[in-house]
């Protein structure tokens, strides 16, 4: 075991890697793509599903690799067998904590992480190992969410209740979960010599988007990761998640409904 254990907030439920296998490298990593070429080996950091990581194999192969990792062997099962439905053969897949990659320095081209700094306890001690296996002039890419710069309409107390009780249950496992605004400053604190940052978004404004959205939130909050760790660090109890769970559910039948979430992004060498 590492000096530093991470705690994954929203937890490997269905509900949600039902929404981890809506992740694309075009809806997700597009950031990435320009820095991504046939032959390059690819370490993909918390990898969940695979969704993102068959992407990054079907652009650099067929020469070059993808080596997949993640802290969950039944997450890296699933990853594994979605990879293979994809036809997909130059990936590897491996249990590891991004504190202490398993690796050799210098090993790889690119080294990619989405939505992993928000959840580990030293995230500049994670960009640094990340810096150590990535070969000179080659790029490490991390995205991340940034809780407090969600947005959403109309404005229901029941989100706002929402997302208060998450960014209190993230802090209570020690993750940070306004990731997004701070990627660039750990980013130089972890050493890197260049640093481009920038942002995206993902907007659900659409009757199709706003239940697919608004549902997994539902189910999450009571029957999560989020929902136990909150139940177990005192910060919600049983009629208060109910409660929130059904203002996500009458957010998604609003006609004019909006949710936008706001990622940061770095692109970091040297």
């Amino acid at each position: 075991m590492t000096e530093h254990q991470s705690v994954y907030t929203h937890g490997h439920q269905e509900a949600v890697l039902r929404s981890h296998r809506t992740r694309t490298l075009a809806n997700s990593a597009g950031y990435l793509r320009p820095e991504l070429a046939a032959g390059q080996q690819v370490l993909d950091v918390g990898c969940g599903p695979g969704t993102i990581t068959a992407d990054l194999a079907e652009l650099v192969g067929p020469t070059g690799r993808v080596v997949a990792v993640d802290t969950s062997p039944e997450v890296l099962a699933q990853a594994a067998e979605y990879v293979a439905g994809r036809g997909l053969e130059n990936v590897e897949f491996a249990v590891a904590d991004v504190h202490a990659l398993p690796y050799p320095s210098a090993g790889f081209d690119v080294v990619h992480a989405h939505q992993v700094l928000q959840h580990v306890q030293d995230p500049v001690g994670a960009l640094r190992e990340m810096r150590r296996v990535v070969a000179p002039g080659g790029v490490v890419a991390v995205r991340d969410a940034d809780y407090e710069a969600m947005t959403w309409y109309p404005q229901l107390p029941e989100l706002t209740d929402w997302l208060d009780l998450y960014r209190r249950t993230a802090r209570a496992n020690g993750g940070e979960p306004d990731a997004g605004r701070r990627l660039l400053a750990w980013a130089r604190a972890a050493g890197f010599e260049e640093v481009r940052a920038s942002s995206s978004t993902w907007t659900y404004a659409t009757p199709g988007e706003r239940l697919w959205w608004g549902a997994s939130w539902a189910e999450r909050v009571t029957a999560s990761g989020l929902a136990a760790t909150a139940r177990a660090q005192g910060l919600a109890g049983d009629e208060e998640l109910a409660a929130i769970a059904d203002g996500w559910r009458r957010w998604t039948v609003e006609p004019d409904g909006w949710f936008a979430v706001l990622h940061g992004e770095v692109l970091a060498r040297g």
